[in-house]
Formats: C-alpha cells, structure tokens, sequence
C-alpha cells in the first residue's frame, strides 16, 4: 500500500484526534531496528525520540521470548503461572524492600488510575495534588490529574479535588536560579506543595495522594532539585497522604546509575507507590503499579476483588522478564551513563556557541536543550524549535520537542543508543543550529551547566 492510500485510510477511518509526529508531512514506518526506524523507501532514520522501545526496537531477545511463550500459554492471571510472580519478584527486587507488591495492568494510564485507587483506600481521602504541566495518562482519572491536558483544555477543566503545586524547574519556573542565587530551591518548592497542604486543612478537605513524575518529560525535561522530594514527601505523609512516583517514562534504568529514577535523590526518598510502563514491554503493552504491603492490605479491604483481563498476561510477564535480562546483559544502565555523559557534554559545547540554547539539563539517556530567544530573558523559542525538529527530520533523525511553550528539545532514544549515534546527532544538531540561529561569540553569564 502506497503512503497516500495509507493516508487516505487513516483519515476516513481513524478518530481525527489521533495525532501523528511531523503530520503536514508523516513517515510511514515499515520496520525498524535497534535504535533505527526505516520508511517505505528504505530510508534509515535514526530515532531520539523512542524510550518505548527501552532496549530497541524489535529486541532478538524480547521477540523470541514473547513468541516462544505465545505459542505455549496465554490465559489471564486468574490461572495459576509461573510468569508473573517471577516478574513480580524481579521487578520488587530492584525496589527498596517496603515496595513489595505488584498490581500487573496494560498501560501506565492505567498504572496511574489504579494508584489512585489504593491511595483512597488507605488514606480515606479524596482528593490529590500535582505539579504544574504533569502529565500522567489518557484515562478520564488520569487526565484529571495531567495540568498538561487540562491547561489547555477548559472544558471540562480542573476537578475540585485536583489541586496544582508549581512545577519545581529552576531555569523557568516560581523560583528561578539567577533570581535566588545560594538559595535552597528544592525547599522553596517544596514550600508550595505545603502551602497547598494547609490549604486543604483549612477548607476541611482530605488528601490521598501526591503525584509527581521523579523527572518530568512532557513538562520540559525537568530535574527537580536537590532537598525538593525529601521535603515534599515528609510534608505529604504529616497531612495523611501517599507518594506515588510515576516512573512509566523514566525508569528502567534510563537514569543510568539507578534503576528508578527516585533513586537519584537519596535513600530517604521511598515513595509509597510506584507506577511504571512503556519501557517495560519494550513496545508491548504491559505496565504496573508497585506498593506497600500496607497499602495492598488497605486495598484489598475494601474491594472484593482486584482483576484485569490481560494485567498480568503470561505473554506480557514473558516479555517484560526478557527485557530486565537485556538490560542487565547488555549493560545498558552502564550505557546510559557513559553516552549520556558524552551526549550532554555535546550539548553543552554546542550552548557556547548558540545562544538559542539557554540551558542544558539531564540525566542519563534523558537530557533536555531548552530553547530562547534571549537568554537573559529566557523567553522561550517555540518557533524555533519547530524548524529545528523539521531540519532533523530532514537529515533523518527524528526529535521530539515538549515542555508548556513545546521549546524543549528531548532526547530520550532507546538505550541502545551508541557514540556512534552520539557523533552523528551532534553534528547534524550543529549544521541545523547554524541555519537556523546562526553563531555566538559572546555568552552572557547566565549560562547554566547543569
């Protein structure tokens, strides 16, 4: 079928609101490797912005497995398998040991929905806080609780139980680096969050649960700072209210030194649910939420019964045990943090010499370039960033821009992801930069490593 009649078919019969990357002029994708995509033509593109596809796109490993364990059983998990308490234990081994209990589900929508659900189960109460441009699923809970859908979406808007704390970025958010310098901004942060906490108190009004991505993706690449979770979690649990910690986009190693992204900000920082998909399956829908022993006992009092269909399927179990094997025998959170390093420091050499880009900020195989016009403005540079999406598309490589103003360039490839690669990127980054912003010699001082 030719790319026109795939179009055409698309548009009489898929939902109008089903969007597609580069939509005045898609790819179609007929295959794809590693960390490479190829279209219709055979065109190779080189993808930035996969973290579905963890270890890489159609894994040896990760196919044989789920084929091997098709073709022998796939039943629901009212059947007794060996599948998913293996996976079950696999998973609550990489965790601090009070995440002991698993709930097996299909998406990280529905990981995200689900916790809500044990949240109000054990603390009784209704209502929940997030941070600002968050973005935590497409059920109808889940998008309650994404600003990032509803900011934009007056209709139906905010829920009153949703109540939003600032998004805690030091480079364009409440409290900004250059305007409070030596300042403890993690606490200044987390402040608000407590703010919101008393809030609640005074209107009489009970919390369940804080959410919070451990680094948030849709809203810019966003590493909250140090003291920031540590202080937030203590105020949240003195109010009667749970942690979660969505990891559904950055975990499974993507971070490099740890497995959750959590991790990074020190051993007193232990949410009390944990959620987690896409690079789970690899590209196969599986995903899960992750709890206490306490909270799974809460649950479990006040619902009969707990199932999902295909959560927890013997094929999706099969799956998601090939792709921790790959992730340990290939090394790729050791990958991480050696071509990320390598990755970032590109970047950083290339803001010396381009003032559009104002900062540079990650971790791992996920790093953020945010775009201005000015940098001691900050004024972000949405446009700009369009042009240099389609300038890499153009070379084949394909980016991806996010964030409140879409200015924020993302790099979140499959772990897989080489020097190689990494030359390749920067140097195409370069050439397109040049057209479309042109050289720097003179970089104000408020440039900021991070």
């Amino acid at each position: 079928m030719s790319k026109e009649e795939t179009l055409k078919l698309r548009q009489r019969h898929i939902g109008q609101s089903c969007k597609l990357f580069f939509h005045s002029d898609p790819l179609k994708i007929v295959q794809a490797s590693g960390q490479y995509m190829y279209d219709e033509a055979g065109n190779r593109y080189l993808d930035c912005i996969n973290n579905v596809c963890h270890v890489g796109h159609c894994h040896p490993d990760v196919v044989q497995a789920g084929t091997k364990q098709m073709a022998t059983l796939n039943t629901n998990s009212r059947f007794l398998h060996d599948s998913i308490v293996e996976l079950a234990k696999r998973l609550t081994d990489t965790f601090p040991s009070k995440l002991s209990k698993c709930y097996f589900v299909n998406s990280g929508s529905e990981a995200n929905d689900l916790a809500l659900q044990l949240a109000r189960a054990h603390t009784k109460g209704w209502d929940a806080i997030v941070l600002d441009h968050a973005y935590h699923g497409h059920l109808t809970t889940a998008m309650d609780l994404s600003p990032y859908k509803f900011n934009v979406n007056p209709r139906p808007g905010k829920p009153d139980w949703i109540h939003v704390a600032p998004s805690p970025d030091v480079y364009r958010g409440k409290y900004r680096d250059i305007d409070h310098p030596g300042k403890d901004l993690g606490k200044m942060y987390a402040d608000d969050v407590q703010d919101v906490l008393l809030g609640l108190k005074q209107k009489g009004r009970q919390m369940c649960a804080y959410y919070a991505e451990s680094m948030q993706s849709c809203g810019g690449q966003v590493i909250p700072p140090p003291n920031y979770f540590k202080n937030v979690y203590k105020y949240v649990r003195e109010a009667g209210g749970v942690c979660v910690a969505d990891e559904v986009q950055v975990g499974f190693g993507r971070v490099g030194h740890h497995m959750w992204a959590f991790q990074m900000y020190g051993e007193d920082v232990i949410p009390d649910i944990v959620t987690i998909g896409k690079p789970m399956g690899n590209g196969h829908p599986v995903a899960a939420v992750v709890t206490t022993k306490e909270i799974a006992e809460s649950f479990a009092e006040v619902e009969m019964e707990y199932f999902n269909t295909y959560g927890g399927n013997p094929v999706s179990c099969a799956i998601a045990l090939a792709v921790l094997d790959v992730i340990k025998k290939e090394g790729l959170q050791e990958k991480a943090v050696k071509v990320g390093k390598y990755v970032k420091e590109g970047f950083q050499e290339l803001q010396s010499r381009y003032s559009i880009i104002g900062d540079v900020r990650g971790v791992g195989m996920f790093i953020g370039m945010d775009l201005v016009k000015d940098r001691d403005t900050r004024q972000p540079a949405t446009q700009e960033a369009q042009h240099i999406l389609a300038g890499l598309k153009k070379e084949r490589i394909l980016y991806s821009a996010d964030g409140p103003y879409r200015n924020v360039l993302k790099f979140k490839p499959p772990m897989c992801f080489n020097i190689s690669d990494a030359d390749h990127l920067l140097k195409t980054l370069d050439l397109v930069f040049a057209q479309v912003s042109g050289s720097t010699k003179d970089i104000p001082s408020t440039v900021r490593e991070s």
